[in-house]
């Protein structure tokens, strides 16, 4: 049974159970500060299982892609070594919001592996939940009673809490949970031992396929439980390891889901991959193998973040996705040999693949291409520099250990990872102190628990139900009362309280747009609120304090001055994304944005730097349209396939529901939900303010609106009058800076004329001091010249010798710099090498460089050690 078929027979059967059938989520998420990634079928719905929203059906399915590479469910390193980790996974799942519970969800697990797949029954072992005394949790014995209608009791497993009792988080929805492993060995395997002694044992070909969990509790912060006010079905069920099971092979990667990318790997490379049922390879094909499967795992987890709006970056999600990458990279070019780009290859065969089911990565093709293969590139010249610094690590290490704080610092700094440290230092006869390194690396890790650690209190529950609003599109200001709140103790930000109103005007970050700041105002005090945020599905207003009242009537008012000033820029976003479809086509998409009171930011997808005759374009086309006065159209409530049918733009990798708000101002119509001006001349004009590369085919774009604009042209102006002032006031200020321009060029010429008579003359003076030392004309001396004369120098008096070894050191606004010249001759006979020379007395200066043997320079920090470096460059040739 083909992959595609094992998906569509599972959506159709929990369609037949009623069940809604809903698309998957992207697999980044945007408005959960609580996870980087869906890393669980769940994470999409998680507001409906704390009460803070209605789901549009009580029974809903789907295939939800998920990606686990950090905090708690972290199978990263695992990848490649076994044959059933995954960073991106799909979760096929059966969703019930307070409807049906364990009889259904059971029953129609059982069918649907047993009857519609028809898996043998004697190969499936489940799992109850055994209890927990110390929770007050019992035995889940209405589970164990319904599963002995299915299986013999020796096929049900008692599960501790580790395994068999499931949890969101340190806080939140929970309950014990009913797991269906498969065990996929041989018969003869079978009957010497018994598969349930392997059940959760990690054995690779006894594994779990299903996991259904009973929520029923919620776990408090100070971790007791209490009974949620209604019971949910959460399952998900492994769909890589189903295709397994369901193919007749030992191996997630032997499956259809993997074989076309593993193929391709194969061909690029020319190394073959051997399947998991072929025993006995040699250590160096199951190093291939480990390579192939990392590679085919990494870039579909990498394509499917970039697909929903993902890039890698240096920081958050995008240094994740980064980091996943760069590990396929790096075994690529370790054990497959790959010296140049090749996984951005495999993104057509990924896109043919699953581009049925999952559209975005048809239609995003291109884009995930090249940033691919820009990363790519880009690590590959890292991990050259990285070779060169082990170099130099290598030269300056006695002995044959190197400490591991130098090779922390490659793998710290450059991204070089210890393991082609350690083979690259194997390779030269030596190794590293790994304790020295992991301490260092605990340190680093310590620090970054401890910065981002936050303690996040239960709420306090002020108003039961759902009664939070938000009217912030039509008011700035009004009477609400706090329903809810919590204190939030976090290393970065201190002490903050979570407020939550009933119908508050703050708008919540989200779309790009920050959150509104302002007060809440009662009859005794003032509160600030120096942020809002929404978090499943809460808006959350953050505060310094507490109100001292928190059951009284507050006036809630909106900084409408910051609120104005970012409604200027995210209509000018707006303006600016049509503007870019227009002028440079409609390939344009929108790739991130950010709206704050200050400025707008605007990334967006084009293969070339936008030239300055399009910027200008850009720029009037938006002028324009603020000209023209355009009245903001606003529909709050339209179905999403009609906004989209009318022309509006739909932004990948956002999640959009059944009604949609859509924004219009003109010919500009884009599914918003953020805070926009009433009329385009709101914003007053626009101007941008810089242009570059985020990464291969995504540009940025920063711009200034209303009071921004205003202020720059200021100091436009001051600056051109100090400029004028500097020079006297001229009726053309132009043309007495071009005038200014051709006068310092005429000087800059007689400048290096001059200095190479310097040069010149220096060399008759220098060439009577020379030194012979064992047959070598030796010097090293200070000199008081450029860069470029010290080479000069160098060069006329190595001219006619070929004996010479010259170190000049000179000064330049207080930096050292040392230049080193060896003749030709003198390399290849007495083996110097002027790089070796550089690098050596460079220690005495503060700095480093390098060059070719016979000619190399080295920069520094302290002029106090030049003196120093002089008289020991005589060690060289004694």
């Amino acid at each position: 049974m083909k992959s595609r078929d094992i998906r569509k027979a599972f959506l159709n059967f929990f369609e037949s159970k009623g069940h809604l059938i809903v698309p998957s989520a992207p697999i980044v998420l945007k408005d959960d500060p609580t996870l980087m990634f869906n890393n669980s079928g769940m994470a999409q719905f998680k507001e409906y299982f704390l009460g803070n929203g209605t789901p549009k059906s009580k029974r809903i399915a789907d295939t939800q892609k998920c990606l686990r590479v950090s905090g708690k469910h972290n199978d990263l390193e695992d990848v490649g070594f076994d044959t059933y980790h995954h960073t991106m996974f799909e979760m096929l799942g059966n969703w019930s919001f307070g409807d049906y519970f364990k009889k259904e969800a059971i029953a129609w697990a059982w069918e649907f592996l047993t009857e519609v797949l028809k898996i043998d029954k004697d190969r499936l072992y489940v799992s109850v939940f055994e209890g927990n005394e110390a929770e007050n949790v019992p035995f889940d014995q209405e589970a164990f009673d319904l599963w002995k209608q299915y299986v013999p009791e020796d096929r049900i497993i008692y599960g501790n809490k580790k395994d068999n009792f499931w949890e969101m988080g340190d806080q939140g929805p929970c309950g014990p949970c009913s797991e269906i492993h498969i065990d996929l060995r041989s018969d003869e395997e079978r009957a010497q031992v018994s598969g349930r002694s392997l059940v959760n044992a990690d054995h690779p070909q006894v594994v779990e396929i299903w996991n259904n969990v009973f929520m029923e509790f919620n776990r408090k912060a100070d971790g007791s439980l209490e009974k949620l006010p209604a019971k949910h079905v959460d399952t998900g069920m492994g769909f890589e390891r189903l295709c397994m099971a369901m193919q007749g092979v030992t191996s997630n990667y032997d499956t259809d889901v993997f074989t076309p990318l593993i193929q391709k790997v194969a061909q690029i490379t020319g190394l073959k991959y051997t399947s998991n049922e072929v025993k006995n390879i040699s250590e160096e094909q199951n190093k291939i193998n480990i390579a192939i499967r990392v590679i085919v795992d990494h870039v579909r987890a990498v394509a499917f973040a970039i697909a929903d709006g993902q890039l890698p970056s240096n920081t958050g999600a995008g240094y994740v996705i980064r980091r996943i990458l760069r590990r396929a990279i790096r075994y690529g070019f370790t054990f497959l040999n790959q010296k140049e780009p090749f996984i951005y290859q495999l993104v057509a065969v990924l896109a043919d693949q699953m581009g049925e089911f999952f559209p975005e990565i048809k239609s995003q093709q291109n884009l995930v291409t090249q940033v691919i293969r820009e990363e790519e590139a880009s690590f590959l010249r890292t991990l050259e520099q990285g070779l060169h610094l082990l170099e130099k690590v290598v030269a300056e290490t006695s002995g044959k250990e190197v400490k591991g704080e130098k090779v922390f610092e490659l793998y710290d700094t450059f991204g070089f990872p210890k393991d082609l440290t350690a083979l690259i230092l194997k390779e030269k006869g030596y190794s590293f102190n790994e304790s020295e390194f992991e301490a260092e690396l605990k340190k680093q890790k310590d620090r970054s628990r401890a910065a981002s650690e936050v303690a996040t209190g239960d709420w306090h529950i002020l108003v039961e139900g759902n009664t939070e609003e938000f009217v912030g599109y039509d008011q700035t200001e009004n009477e609400v009362k706090i329903t809810r709140y919590r204190k939030v103790d976090s290393k970065k930000d201190g002490i903050l309280y979570q407020i939550v109103l009933d119908a508050t005007p703050f708008y919540p970050e989200g779309g790009g747009q920050v959150g509104d700041r302002g007060v809440l105002v009662s009859a005794n005090e003032t509160i600030e609120i120096i942020d809002t945020k929404k978090e499943n599905n809460l808006i959350l207003h953050f505060a310094k304090q507490l109100p001292e009242n928190v059951n009284t009537t507050f006036q809630a008012k909106v900084n409408t001055e910051l609120r104005s000033l970012a409604a200027s820029n995210h209509s000018a976003t707006h303006l600016l994304h049509q503007a870019l479809r227009t002028i440079l086509g409609t390939h344009v998409e929108q790739k991130g944005s950010l709206v704050s009171p200050n400025y707008l930011r605007f990334d967006f997808s084009h293969f070339a730097k936008v030239t300055d005759e399009e910027l200008k374009q850009v720029e009037d086309f938006v002028n324009a349209r603020i000209q023209e006065h355009l009245p903001l159209i606003e529909r709050r409530s339209i179905p999403f396939a009609q906004a989209v049918e009318e022309g509006a733009m739909a932004l990948f990798g956002e999640k959009y529901g059944d009604s949609v708000r859509a924004i219009k101002f003109g010919e500009s119509m884009e599914l918003c939900g953020g805070i926009h001006v009433q009329n385009t001349a709101d914003i007053w004009y626009f101007k941008i303010v810089s242009e570059s590369a985020v990464a291969a085919g995504i540009r940025r774009i920063e711009a200034i609106t209303n009071k921004a604009v205003k202020e720059y042209f200021a100091d436009q102006e001051h600056l051109l009058a100090e400029i004028a002032a500097l020079l006297k006031n001229p009726q053309d200020v132009a043309k007495s800076v071009t005038s200014l321009q051709d006068e310092n060029a005429k000087l800059k010429k007689q400048v290096e004329q001059l200095l190479k008579d310097k040069a010149k003359n220096l060399k008759g003076e220098l060439a009577s001091q020379l030194e012979n030392i064992n047959g070598v004309d030796f010097l090293a001396v200070q000199v008081d010249l450029d860069a470029a004369g010290v080479k000069d120098l160098a060069y006329e008096l190595g001219n006619n010798k070929n004996n010479l070894f010259v170190v000049l050191a000179t000064v330049n606004e207080n930096k050292p710099m040392l230049t080193c010249y060896v003749s030709k001759e003198l390399v290849e006979s007495k083996g110097l090498n002027a790089g070796q020379v550089v690098r050596e007395l460079g220690k005495y200066i503060q700095g480093g460089g390098g060059g070719q043997p016979f000619f190399a320079t080295a920069g520094g920090k302290n002029a106090a050690g030049i003196q120093e470096a002089l008289e020991k460059a005589k060690e060289f040739v004694k």
